[in-house]
């Protein structure tokens, strides 16, 4: 027998720290370190060392690095930011959605959104009243309202490119990376670039469709917008944009009979064609009498996110049916 190890029946026991030991030891381990920020603070003190030195210290001894904690209380303060916020992030990272998240009128994400709270409005109070530890805005918000919340010292990241695809992957990387969510902000976006190389294979070689962004307010959409995204896409060509139109421009009533429109492309529902059959530059055109209009739900037509390749899909459906047989 080994002097100070137990036996049982003859056999040598190694001796074995008890969960009980490991307990205490380890309140031991963290009681001691507690104290160590007050140790270097008096040695920096009577050493003369600067701030930067204590921190320096303080790294090098403790033993794990500090690392800034990923968000647990995000607010997203718009539909857009909704669709990217819930596609990337844990559910228990969400505290709030916009305040039309939960309306399918808005957003293409209503349904899987009503498992969370909206906020009561889009201003920084209703945004403020969450306790959010990082918000996610968009450029079109109003500029008050991210004034007001800059001012509160809240983590505030604010998208402000949507026109493109491209656009659309760097939001994101930018949000994956905020919310420690890379990995999955990755599968995303291949997810949706194969769905993009797909419809593109399936479209090769198809003769473009003059297409018109039509509506019932006086503007259509030309280039740098994200109509003009969505006609790159499905194998249209933009009118509007062809005849030099930028961003959202006021329809040139006027001048719509010579651009050889053959398909008119509107947001909305069923309800859409009555509405441009009562303003008469749209009424007049022969597409338009020929019954050549598409109408795409307007949450997906308007959507910032990767879930704007469901209205690439829908057109390019509607606009090359022979593809698709």
């Amino acid at each position: 027998m080994v002097p100070g190890h137990p036996t049982k029946r003859g056999l040598i026991l190694k001796p074995q720290m008890t969960q009980m030991t490991q307990i205490k030891a380890k309140r031991e381990w963290r009681g001691a370190t507690a104290h160590w920020p007050l140790f270097i603070c008096a040695i920096c003190d009577i050493c003369g060392f600067k701030f930067q030195s204590f921190l320096f210290l303080l790294l090098l001894l403790l033993p794990q690095p500090l690392t800034a904690a990923h968000p647990q209380r995000v607010v997203s303060q718009a539909v857009g930011t909704d669709e990217l916020l819930l596609a990337l992030a844990d559910p228990n990272q969400i505290a709030a959605l916009s305040h039309i998240s939960h309306e399918a009128e808005f957003s293409p994400v209503a349904a899987e959104a009503k498992r969370f709270p909206a906020l009561k409005d889009s201003d920084a109070e209703s945004v403020l009243r969450f306790r959010p530890d990082l918000v996610l805005a968009a450029s079109f918000t109003r500029p008050e309202t991210l004034a007001l919340l800059k001012r509160a010292g809240v983590r505030l990241v604010v998208l402000d490119r949507f026109d493109t695809l491209a656009d659309v992957y760097a939001s994101l990387r930018i949000l994956g990376r905020e919310l420690g969510q890379e990995a999955r902000a990755e599968a995303v976006i291949a997810q949706s670039q194969g769905r993009v190389e797909a419809l593109a294979a399936r479209l090769k070689g198809v003769r473009p469709v003059r297409v018109l962004s039509a509506g019932i307010y006086p503007f259509t959409s030309g280039s740098g917008t994200t109509f003009q995204d969505l006609c790159e896409h499905v194998g249209a060509v933009n009118v509007a944009a062809e005849a030099g139109l930028k961003g959202h421009a006021p329809t040139p009533s006027e001048t719509l009979l010579v651009w050889n429109i053959e398909v008119l492309v509107a947001a909305g529902d069923d309800g859409v064609r009555a509405q441009l059959a009562a303003i008469p530059h749209y009424r007049l055109l022969p597409a338009f009498k020929a019954g050549h209009l598409v109408v795409i739900p307007g949450p997906m037509m308007s959507s910032v996110s990767h879930h704007r390749i469901a209205a690439y899909e829908a057109l390019a459906r509607a606009l090359h049916p022979e593809r698709f047989r």
